[in-house]
């Protein structure tokens, strides 16, 4: 028979593991569908992805510009993405906003300039920036080339987003671009910014 000390133990170790625990069980909840993965869909031992290489040796692409997937959504069960982009040309992406995901940058070659909210920011190798989730945002390459590593944190659709862009001669409309745009986790709010010469 346990003494009255241990039995009062035993239930503060239950009661504040259980308090602990709460926080947690609340977040959880509170993480949209699409975005929240699973235990089970998390690689369960070590890879490595060679220079020049995708994750699933698959081709993906912003414009004509590789966007490889280094780490996918599959290894962390939806919490991070890592693409590494390797800019062919100047210019950038549509001015848009991450409703779930933040999104961090770091410059490995070139010179690129990002616009997020109110703020102009010029950005070199070996420097980062920090985009936080529902911030209008965009960029782009001031050099003829240029290579980013960038993380998405929790994973998201992105990895479907490139994926699923549509190629071809024909322009999406504004309205067809919001909808891609909503399917995936975000906001498109314009145009890239003019490519400088």
């Amino acid at each position: 028979m346990l003494n009255p000390n241990a039995m009062l133990m035993k239930r503060r170790n239950f009661l504040l593991a259980t308090l602990a625990a709460a926080p947690a069980a609340a977040l959880a909840n509170s993480v949209p569908r699409f975005l929240a993965g699973s235990a089970d869909e998390r690689t369960a031992r070590s890879f490595s992805v060679a220079a020049g290489q995708s994750r699933f040796q698959e081709k993906t692409l912003v414009g004509n510009n590789p966007n490889d997937i280094k780490i996918s959504s599959k290894d962390t069960g939806g919490e991070l993405t890592v693409f590494e982009y390797t800019g062919l040309a100047k210019g950038g992406p549509s001015l848009h906003m991450h409703l779930y995901q933040d999104e961090t940058f770091y410059v490995l070659a070139g010179e690129y300039l990002f616009v997020v909210g109110e703020e102009q920011r010029k950005l070199k190798p070996g420097d980062t920036i920090f985009l936080p989730r529902q911030i209008p945002h965009t960029w782009t390459q001031l050099t003829t080339t240029g290579k980013l590593l960038y993380f998405m944190n929790p994973s998201g659709k992105m990895e479907e987003f490139f994926r699923a862009r549509p190629t071809g001669q024909t322009a999406p409309t504004p309205q067809e671009k919001e909808q891609f745009y909503l399917a995936h986790g975000m906001k498109w709010l314009g145009p890239p910014l003019p490519v400088k010469s």
